[in-house]
């Protein structure tokens, strides 16, 4: 049964994205390609960041995942620019009435070291996202050698993203 509610001001999503490693020199992370001793197998540039962050600002308005907008099997998006991957699902929500309040996002991962890249990768996200840099934060943790990661197989991001009314 409908109610006369008031709209919300703000809706939250989450997001989580993991990739193996493979052969390459660098990562994408957060828009920002990070020297490593291996690369990702992915469809696209595989950023995780990214990725997790789609997903989460999809997931706050009920609107699938980064899969349903950018499937894997679609040629199109082979070796894509993550970073166009997050202006469309930004510009999904804007038309909607909506834009990005803030996000939160950590990389889990024993290598490469992300703190050295961390403030380049938020510079990158609040320029794509029109917003200002202190309301993206992006940090990394290990999950202390335990799990794939632990064993050096891949890196995984995960993200919050909250949603205000433009």
């Amino acid at each position: 049964m409908p109610t006369s509610q008031t709209p919300p001001l703000i809706r939250i999503g989450q997001g989580f994205d993991v990739h193996a490693f493979g052969a390459g020199d660098h990562v994408m992370l957060g828009g920002v390609r990070v020297p490593h001793d291996c690369g990702v197998l992915a469809h696209s540039d595989g950023d995780v960041v990214l990725h997790a962050l789609c997903d989460a600002m999809l997931g706050a308005l009920a609107l699938g995942d980064i899969g349903r907008h950018f499937p894997p099997s679609d040629p199109q998006w082979k070796d894509a620019d993550s970073r166009s991957f997050l202006r469309h699902c930004d510009a999904l929500i804007r038309e909607r009435g909506w834009r990005v309040g803030n996000c939160d996002v950590t990389v889990i991962c024993e290598r490469p070291k992300v703190g050295p890249h961390a403030q380049a990768m938020c510079q990158a996200i609040a320029d794509d996202l029109g917003i200002d840099v202190d309301a993206i934060s992006v940090k990394a943790t290990t999950s202390e050698k335990l799990g794939f990661t632990g064993r050096g197989e891949g890196i995984a991001a995960q993200a919050v993203a909250l949603l205000v009314r433009a």
